[in-house]
C-alpha cells in the first residue's frame, strides 16, 4: 500500500510534465505563425490600374492620363504601365509614322513642293504655295510644329512618288496604306492609321493606338533613326525652305525640362485629349521612353514630368 501510494503522485507528475510540455509547444508554434505573418512584406496596393515593379518612385503619382507606358530600354524592363493595351486616339502622335514612313520611301535630301491643295487641312503653320523643302527639313518642321499641311503635303507627294506618277490624292492614300504595312511590321497590334496627320474627322480620330505600341514606335525611332527627333529637342527651330526662313515653336512646351532629351511628340485633339511620348537618357547610354494617352491639354506635360523625376530617381537608385 506505501508503494503503491508513494508511486501515483509520480506517474500524475510526469503526464503533467508531458501535458506542460505540449503547451509550450503548441504556443510557441502559434507566436511563430503569427509574428511570421506579420513580418511578411505587404503587397503594393496598385490604384486605378497603374502597375509598378515593387516599390519604387512611380507609386502614388496621381496621373491625370487614361494610358500610361514608361519602358527602360537598357535593362529592358517596364518600369511604370497603366491601361498599355487600351486602343486611343493618338491625335498627332500619328505624325511620327508619317515621318518614319517617309523617310522609308525617299532620300531624305528629296523635294517637296507645296501645292494649293495640300494647305487646305486645319491649322495654318506659314507653309506658302509652290515654295520648296528638302523632305528632311519639311519633316523636322511639322513634328516640331505639329504642321498639319506639312504632313498632307510629305504624303501626298511621297506617295505620289512611291507610286511613279503625280496622281496626288492617290498617293496620299497609298501613303496611309504604307504607314498602316509598317505599324503591322513593327508588330503594332492596336495601331492604324486613317490619315497622316492624327486630324479628327467625321467624329474618326485619324489615328489610333496604345501605350505599349507608341512605346515601340519610339524605341524603332530612337534605335534604327535618331536623327529624325533631333528637331523635337528644342524650344524653337528655325528653317529655311528654297527661299523662305520659318521659324516654330515646339509644340512640346516642356522642352527645356527634360534633361538629355532625345525626342518628343504632342498630340491634342477633341478626340483624343491630350497625348505625349517622351524619349530621354537617365544617364549616358540609359535612354527611357514615356508614353502618355488620354490626359487633358495640361495635364500631359504635368503627367509627363512627374514620370520623368520617378525615371530618374529609379535610375539613380538601381545598378545598371
Amino acid at each position: 500500500m506505501d508503494y503503491f501510494y508513494e508511486q501515483k503522485p509520480e506517474g500524475i507528475s510526469k503526464s503533467l510534465l508531458f501535458i506542460n510540455a505540449g503547451l509550450v509547444i503548441l504556443a510557441l508554434i502559434v507566436f511563430i505563425l503569427i509574428y511570421g505573418a506579420t513580418q511578411r512584406p505587404k503587397p503594393v496596393v496598385i490604384i486605378d490600374d497603374a502597375k509598378v515593379a515593387g516599390t519604387t518612385p512611380f507609386q502614388n503619382l496621381n496621373l491625370d492620363a487614361k494610358a500610361v507606358y514608361v519602358y527602360d530600354m537598357l535593362k529592358k524592363q517596364v518600369l511604370f504601365k497603366k491601361n498599355e493595351f487600351v486602343q486611343l486616339p493618338l491625335a498627332s502622335l500619328t505624325k511620327l509614322m508619317m515621318a518614319v514612313t517617309a523617310t522609308e520611301l525617299l532620300p531624305k535630301n528629296s523635294k517637296i513642293t507645296i501645292r494649293p491643295e495640300f494647305l487646305q487641312e486645319e491649322g495654318d503653320s506659314g507653309l506658302l504655295v509652290n515654295e520648296s523643302w528638302e523632305l528632311s527639313d519639311l519633316l523636322d518642321y511639322s513634328l516640331v510644329v505639329s504642321s498639319n499641311d506639312g504632313a498632307r503635303s510629305i504624303a501626298s507627294v511621297v506617295g505620289a512618288f512611291d507610286l511613279q506618277n503625280t496622281d496626288y490624292d492617290l498617293g496620299r492614300k497609298d501613303f496611309i496604306l504604307q504607314m498602316n504595312k509598317k505599324a503591322q511590321s513593327l508588330g503594332l497590334k492596336q495601331t492604324y492609321f486613317v490619315n497622316e496627320s492624327g486630324l479628327d474627322i467625321d467624329e474618326v480620330s485619324g489615328g489610333y493606338g496604345s501605350a505599349i505600341d507608341m512605346a515601340t514606335l519610339l524605341q524603332y525611332i530612337v534605335t534604327n533613326d535618331p536623327d529624325l527627333l533631333e528637331a523635337t529637342k528644342y524650344p524653337t527651330i528655325t528653317i529655311s525652305s528654297d527661299d523662305t526662313s520659318h521659324t516654330g515653336r515646339n509644340t512640346n512646351s516642356d522642352v527645356g525640362d527634360i534633361p538629355a532629351l532625345l525626342g518628343s511628340k504632342t498630340g491634342f485633339t477633341e478626340m483624343a485629349g491630350g497625348n505625349l511620348v517622351v524619349a530621354f537618357d537617365a544617364s549616358i547610354g540609359h535612354p527611357i521612353v514615356i508614353v502618355v494617352l488620354g490626359s487633358t491639354e495640361q495635364g500631359r506635360f504635368k503627367d509627363v514630368d512627374k514620370l520623368v523625376q520617378a525615371s530618374l530617381s529609379y535610375a539613380t537608385s538601381t545598378p545598371r
